[in-house]
């Protein structure tokens, strides 16, 4: 038999082909703990109960025949509701898209697809990934599975509070901020932020479009390279992805090669404000990969304190200019009010200002303020030259480290409602995560080994940093890692 708490994706293989259980099965019985627990934890916007079942029941024609099928075939993942599957609800968490249906699958869908992977359904987030917490979702709040008071962090709390309540193996999310590895840290999950244009971003409802990143989230570092190496790649529809090529050192990371790698640990990611148990287990991290005779060494990022004014000038530029097309004519939500309105600014007014909500509206007004004639050199472009200082604050330290260790978050995870009023507080919570955003490399949020004592004990995360589309060496460090916490 298996349990859902401990059912991987490597796992599900192995049971799946020793024909131990069928996709069918399980995937039922994925159902069944979803409708038990999620009134509790609110993970899902929508179930694609039919069409998973239907992809559970090809991959086990497939195997009974004695078909080869891939290590994702069946399974069970969960979707933020901001990437496109077709036929299915495509929200963002926001009522102005409330009913759209899309009309197409995003890039990485279509890399699953072929996988036969099981989408059991769309996952809560803050409206257009907006937030840090799930509590801007225009539908429902999502709660830590491990304390039902606090948040799961954002905007892809859905997501990781899916995978860490045992509502799906395994899910994706969409990092522009920090929105994949904040969750990952609150939740006790694996997040992995990608390297900018290494996942396609075809069908990925944009943000910040110079920032956003999809990433998996799953409950241990090898299933999250797995997932990766899956949707990493080539895909025509994304004029910004470079197609890189991803081999066996995803999943099969030679020690040797660990050993050889040189970490470092920045001053500027360990302020005193830093919550005291964060620093203490980030501390245990790095004596536990010193056993492993992996060098350390102290480096600084100079610039890390202007990475949140600065992001948050950009961000809202961005978003300002993507939020846009939401006019209330392509993508109506507010139906009667449409059809009866005098000319197109009551369209646009009913559209944007019964549809949006408060964070969408700040992030809106924000951006069009920073790119408006007379603010655009004052703000906007002064923005853009400190983005390079970042960015040229890591290529400095990638000359003398290999990958850069650090907290993910500064907090542990807060209780709902805790910052909702204090938009500063809320995006606090992203400042050791937005450099890397910035400067595009890669990231990985893993769960600390100890976290999980069994007293009530909150989940800490600990973040590591790589160079541009060397996503195996943090994967190898972190699954490594995992290996000796056990």
């Amino acid at each position: 038999m298996y349990s859902l708490k401990n059912l991987t994706i490597k796992s599900f293989h192995e049971g799946l082909t020793a024909k131990k259980f069928s996709a069918l099965e399980v995937t039922r019985v994925f159902f069944d703990h979803i409708k038990e627990t999620d009134k509790k934890i609110g993970a899902y916007l929508s179930l694609n109960e039919e069409g998973a079942i239907k992809t559970a029941e090809r991959v086990d024609l497939a195997i009974s025949q004695n078909e080869p099928v891939g290590a994702l075939a069946g399974v069970p993942i969960a979707v933020k509701d901001n990437i496109l599957i077709k036929a299915l609800p495509a929200t963002a968490g926001s009522k102005s898209l409330e009913g759209h249906i899309a009309s197409y699958s995003a890039g990485v869908i279509q890399k699953l697809k072929k996988e036969l992977v099981t989408f059991l359904g769309k996952t809560n987030l803050d409206e257009f990934a907006m937030g840090s917490s799930t509590e801007n979702s225009g539908f429902h709040l999502t709660r830590n599975p491990h304390d039902l008071d606090r948040v799961p962090g954002g905007s892809s709390g859905g997501s990781a509070a899916a995978v860490a309540s045992h509502q799906a193996v395994a899910g994706l999310g969409s990092d522009t901020g920090g929105s994949v590895r904040q969750p990952a840290a609150f939740c006790g999950v694996v997040g992995l932020k990608t390297t900018y244009g290494s996942v396609s971003r075809s069908g990925l409802i944009a943000m910040a479009s110079s920032l956003d990143q999809i990433g998996p989230i799953a409950k241990t570092v090898e299933d999250v390279a797995m997932l990766f190496r899956a949707i990493a790649g080539g895909d025509d529809y994304d004029a910004t992805n470079s197609n890189p090529e991803y081999g066996e050192e995803l999943l099969n990371p030679s020690l040797e090669k660990i050993r050889a790698l040189t970490v470092g640990i920045p001053s500027e990611y360990f302020p005193k404000e830093l919550d005291e148990e964060i620093g203490k287990a980030v501390d245990g991290v790095v004596m536990d990969l010193q056993g492993l005779k992996i060098n350390f060494k102290k480096i600084t990022l100079p610039h890390t304190k202007y990475a949140l004014p600065c992001y948050y000038i950009i961000m809202p530029a961005e978003v300002s200019s993507n939020l846009a097309r939401f006019d209330g004519i392509r993508y109506s939500r507010i139906e009667e009010k449409r059809l009866n309105a005098k000319n197109l600014r009551e369209i646009y007014t009913h559209q944007k200002g019964e549809g949006f909500g408060t964070e969408a509206k700040r992030r809106v007004i924000l951006g069009t303020f920073v790119l408006s004639s007379g603010y655009y050199d004052a703000y906007y472009q002064k923005a853009q030259q400190v983005r390079t200082l970042i960015k040229q604050d890591f290529d400095e330290a990638f000359k003398k480290v290999d990958v850069i260790l650090t907290p993910v978050t500064p907090t542990l995870p807060f209780r709902i409602g805790e910052k909702i009023s204090d938009p500063y507080q809320m995006y606090l919570s992203d400042i050791f995560t937005i450099p890397v955003n910035l400067a595009g490399l890669p990231a990985v949020s893993i769960p600390v080994n100890d976290w999980n004592k069994g007293d009530g004990s909150l989940p800490v995360g600990f973040q590591l940093i790589g160079r541009h589309f060397r996503e195996a060496d943090i994967l190898g460090v972190g699954q490594y890692y995992e290996k000796i916490a056990k």
